[in-house]
């Protein structure tokens, strides 16, 4: 190989020091397969060291040479100082202060101490079909936070590429987990403020069991029979995306790339680890955790009590999406959930009156903001019955006086006298 190297580029003799061409034979005879692809990388490392130690046994003469050409330009950067000095201590010009960061967040026009929600669109079924969207929306639903639901038909994400996220005072949050913590240490509101130590490791457990497993095995099921989520979630993609195409081009689409393998979501299910399991083992992966819920519920209202904390709020954003699903679309463990833990089914139902009591008019209207207080129904009704007075008067302007039938006549019959007192005229 060296041979074969040398005859295609030829140096002159002498170009490299004899430690480096002893070195390099010595690196050759150690590693005879250099010619195999794996070992690239190595040997660009040793050559790269050699090279170095190459440049480190130059002769002294070239560094004083070096140096020589570097002493004039020395010399006229001490001329410059000297020349600047005699010229008198001039003013400094006074340091021009950082300029503060812009503010880079989708809503401008934001008011203070209102919190800007990104999240997917609507669902005739349910608020989200995210689970951490859901969880965002609910989490601030309890905590009473005034909030707004942003319209941007998911074309936006956070810098971290996710959604939801939210914007607040002209920051951007990102990630559920985070956005709920910022929120609460800002404003003091928190969900588990009376749970003990014991219960907040239950908590963080019980979580990480629901978002890290139970989510997973939601996921798997959604790319694995993507027309049957468009069923059995009744969505509308003409509406979601906010775009003129018909829903059927857009059905077609969605289910040719949502369960392939190449798709995103299909390639983290088998990063993850479910998406290499059977449809039997990740329906029982499913039941159990679904088990392990209920047995932590049991009778309770809330997993804790009377008062729901966060481990109801990440559960009621998960069973929601299971719970929710058309019934016309069967899916086994929504039929586990309502045969096996009626508890859980009491519980989604709780979170759904106690969070949303706006929730028919969300599936029917599909509003993002159904939550916000509207005008008065009397007065906008009043405002249209102005409106309309209005354009009747300006209408009556516009429209002639009625005539009297009477003068009508007269004036005919006065026309025809004048019509053959001309005729007479003319016959003279």
């Amino acid at each position: 190989m060296l041979e074969e190297v040398t005859s295609h580029n030829p140096r002159p003799s002498g170009w490299l020091p004899t430690s480096f061409v002893h070195s390099y034979n010595t690196q050759l005879q150690s590693a005879p397969q250099l010619n195999c692809v794996l070992c690239i990388v190595p040997c660009a490392r040793a050559f790269k060291a050699m090279a170095t130690e190459a440049e480190n046994n130059v002769p002294v003469a070239m560094e004083t040479k070096e140096i020589k050409e570097d002493i004039p330009a020395a010399e006229a950067k001490a001329e410059e100082a000297a020349k600047q000095e005699n010229a008198g201590d001039a003013p400094a010009a006074p340091a021009k202060e950082p300029a503060p960061p812009k503010v880079v967040v989708h809503k401008s026009n934001y008011e203070k101490d209102v919190v800007y929600l990104y999240q997917f669109s609507r669902t005739p079924l349910l608020p989200s079909l995210s689970p951490y969207c859901l969880k965002v929306e609910t989490w601030l639903r309890l905590a009473n936070m005034k909030y707004e639901n942003v319209d941007h038909k998911m074309k936006f994400r956070s810098k971290k590429g996710q959604l939801p996220f939210i914007e607040l005072n002209g920051e951007e949050i990102a990630d559920s987990a985070i956005i709920i913590k910022e929120l609460s240490q800002r404003t003091g509101l928190d969900l588990d403020a009376a749970l003990t130590q014991e219960q907040r490791n239950v908590a963080h457990a019980t979580i990480s069991m629901i978002e890290n497993h139970l989510v997973w095995v939601l996921m798997w099921w959604r790319t694995k029979y993507p027309d049957q989520v468009l069923k059995g979630y009744k969505v509308n993609l003409q509406h979601a995306l906010g775009t003129r195409i018909p829903n059927g081009i857009l059905n077609f689409f969605f289910k040719f790339a949502f369960g392939r393998k190449w798709f995103q979501g299909a390639k983290k299910v088998k990063a993850q680890g479910m998406g290499v399991h059977s449809p039997e083992e990740v329906t029982k992966f499913g039941q159990d955790d679904l088990k392990v819920l209920s047995d932590m519920l049991a009778d309770k209202p809330f997993f804790f009590g009377d008062e729901p904390t966060t481990l109801d709020v990440v559960a009621f954003a998960n069973l929601a999406q299971i719970y929710f699903i058309d019934k016309e679309v069967s899916y086994a463990l929504r039929e586990y959930m309502t045969e096996h833990c009626p508890n859980l089914v009491g519980l989604v139902n709780r979170m759904k009156e106690r969070c949303y009591p706006d929730w028919e008019d969300i599936c029917t209207t599909l509003d993002l903001n159904s939550h916000l207080p509207k005008p008065p129904a009397e007065e906008t009704k009043d405002k249209e019955g102005t409106k309309d007075e209005k354009e009747g008067d300006k209408d009556k302007e516009m429209e002639p006086e009625d005539k009297d039938p009477e003068k009508e006549k007269a004036d005919e019959k006065e026309k025809d006298k004048d019509i053959e007192e001309n005729k007479d005229k003319d016959v003279k």
